[in-house]
């Protein structure tokens, strides 16, 4: 038999009540955006991340800044790219001063869609936070997450 570390196994407790608040979240989410405007919650947050770049110092994003953002590794930033390239909703061009680089904006297709997308969002948002601050588990994260004032 071993001895278990109270800490650890508080520490893994709370571990998997956050990634349970993340799956349950992520998937009520998805399920949204799915059925009314064909977005995935990760096509969604890239046209999200993409929309915020600017022209001017630190304006533009490297792929792996992207990559980061929303959580991907870097081949399936750039597959997740094409894709919605492909639909028109992203460009891709050269950077003017680095031929190196690539640079990804969002087409007006895409800002509309994101536009349309974002209440959807917003509101699944919110009715899965409300769901999961019922499960007594959970509700403690939920007001953590409910209290963070984070940039964008």
């Amino acid at each position: 038999m071993t001895a278990t570390n109270p800490a650890l196994t508080a520490l893994a407790q709370g571990w998997c009540a956050l990634s349970l608040l993340h799956g349950r979240i992520e998937a009520h989410i998805e399920r949204a955006l799915q059925a009314r405007h064909d977005l995935s919650v990760r096509e969604y947050s890239l046209l999200d991340v993409l929309s915020r770049q600017h022209d001017g110092e630190g304006g533009h994003l490297q792929m792996k800044q992207v990559a980061d953002a929303v959580v991907l590794s870097q081949s399936a930033t750039t597959r997740l790219v094409t894709r919605l390239e492909d639909r028109g909703l992203l460009e891709r061009y050269l950077c003017p001063t680095d031929r190196r680089g690539i640079y990804t904006n969002v087409t007006a297709a895409g800002l509309h869609l994101l536009e349309e997308a974002r209440p959807t969002n917003d509101a699944a948002l919110r009715e899965a936070l409300d769901e999961a601050a019922r499960t007594p588990e959970l509700a403690p994260l939920v007001r953590v997450v409910e209290s963070l004032n984070v940039p964008a």
